[in-house]
């Protein structure tokens, strides 16, 4: 997100003066990092979390549309990216995988086909594949299929345009790029507070090593700390940060690098969440390509931590505890013990057990070829709410002073997927002077910005396969 941010900024006012901050010896080491989240590039083709199933309601296509659209924008903005030579060859952070869905039972066969025969007429759902068959199944993803149970029902769709995103190294390049540009990349040096003054804020911050104490004067401050920017946000002493609060809950994929079965499996196939699960819980077994090699994953499990991040404190879960928080936080946890019953549960599983959650999927999975990896830190947003006090909320969200001059980002899933529509949503709330004489920047760097693909058929399809062929994802 702050490698967006300031890559954005950078291209529109290359005379500003940018400063960033992080708390570790590199850039991309929590969440961003590969292996410390799923990669998707988070389109809605294959989540059914987007999508869900309302009794007695018909199905709504509206979530699943506007995360594509989003997806899109920072496709498109990546894909403007590479022709100016801010990023490299789109090999080294973006592959072609299909994305697919997979279900099994009569009633989420019955689900998913509903959903496909809602989703096939969107243009941005265009090549949408469904079926039934296990040969056509078996040429989709073989290892699925392998020793299935015979009469058991099961159902997958398939979106040959799905991508692969290795987050990780798109972070290393924008920023690459942003500090051969003069952007002051500072590693080591963790920001402590931030104080209000009449003309932008005084940053507070010292070496990680040493802790030498040090200050800097910024017009705008954007906190992009992942799970600390509740904590640092709380320091600004911002109104709008009143009634947060944010539930931690890591996560564990098991990984195989082994040619023999990688080579079986191209794709990502995403499932139902469990009783319970977050949606970011939701199983799915992957291929990843970091550093040119494929492994695939499967996950997530989820653990427990108080930390923030994977390099936070044991202390985050108690110090962020404030009175106006307190009692949605509260309220969270009374009304979500289905949450507390999944994690224990997750808590409870060894590698045995996570082994035969992936042979839902893999029937032919054998323990010893999968290893566990850790994953990243997620900090689920709990805030107030007028009806139930407190809610739990598995989105994205930005939280901006009234003034525009401090705004932080909170959430988890889709994320990395959407950081340019997020971004753009910043820069309008932020400079709100400023962004009307960016517009025709943007739209450069975006080029149908302002536009709904999927209510323009024919220019969905023009932009899409140009962004495709841009950045080598032809499928």
């Amino acid at each position: 997100m702050s490698a967006t941010l300031g890559t954005l900024l950078h291209e529109l006012q290359p005379d500003w003066k940018i400063v960033a901050f992080e708390r570790l010896s590199d850039v991309a080491q929590e969440s961003s990092n590969p292996w410390n989240n799923a990669g998707t590039g988070h389109a809605a083709l294959c989540e059914l979390n987007y999508m869900p199933q309302q009794k007695g309601a018909p199905l709504d296509p509206a979530k699943a549309i506007s995360i594509n659209e989003q997806f899109q924008q920072s496709r498109q903005f990546w894909s403007s990216l590479v022709e100016k030579g801010v990023l490299d060859e789109p090999s080294t952070f973006i592959n072609a995988t299909p994305h697919m869905t997979f279900v099994r039972g009569e009633k989420d066969v019955a689900y998913l086909k509903d959903r496909y025969e809602v989703l096939k007429k969107q243009p941005l759902f265009a090549g949408i594949e469904y079926s039934e068959d296990s040969r056509v199944i078996n040429k989709w993803a073989p290892l699925l299929m392998q020793q299935r149970r015979k009469g058991e029902p099961f159902a997958a769709t398939r979106v040959p345009a799905g991508t692969d995103v290795d987050f990780g190294a798109l972070t290393h390049q924008l920023f690459g790029h942003l500090t051969k540009s003069g952007v002051s990349l500072r590693t080591n040096q963790e920001v402590r507070s931030l104080k209000k003054q009449k003309d932008g804020w005084l940053v507070k911050y010292r070496t990680t090593v040493g802790r030498t104490p040090a200050d800097i004067k910024a017009r705008f401050v954007f906190v992009g700390a992942g799970g600390w920017a509740l904590k640092l946000l709380q320091r600004s002493g911002i109104p709008e940060i009143k009634g947060y609060g944010v539930f931690p809950i890591g996560g564990q994929f098991l990984k195989t690098s082994d040619p023999k079965i990688v080579s079986q499996h191209k794709a990502k196939v995403y499932s139902q969440a469990s009783v319970g699960a977050p949606p970011m819980s939701v199983p799915h077994l992957d291929t990843r390509v970091v550093d040119g090699e494929a492994s695939l994953m499967f996950g997530p499990f989820a653990t427990f931590s108080p930390k923030f991040l994977k390099n936070g404190s044991m202390l985050d879960l108690v110090t962020q505890v404030r009175p106006h928080n307190l009692m949605p936080m509260l309220r969270v946890a009374f009304a979500n013990p289905d949450l507390i019953t999944y994690l224990v549960g997750e808590l409870l599983k060894n590698h045995a057990k996570k082994v035969d959650s992936l042979r839902t999927f893999m029937p032919t999975a054998k323990d010893e070829d999968w290893t566990l990896i850790d994953a990243g830190q997620r900090a689920q947003v709990m805030k107030r709410d007028p009806k139930k006090g407190g809610v739990l909320q598995f989105g994205t969200e930005v939280v901006a002073s009234a003034d525009g001059s401090i705004a932080g980002l909170l959430g988890a899933s889709p994320g990395a997927s959407t950081a340019v529509p997020i971004m753009l949503d910043l820069l309008k709330k932020c400079f709100p002077d400023e962004y009307p004489g960016w517009e025709g920047e943007l739209r450069e760097l975006i080029p149908t910005f302002g536009e709904m693909l999927n209510t323009h058929p024919e220019l969905a399809a023009t932009s899409t396969s140009s962004t495709a062929a841009t950045l080598g994802i032809d499928e």
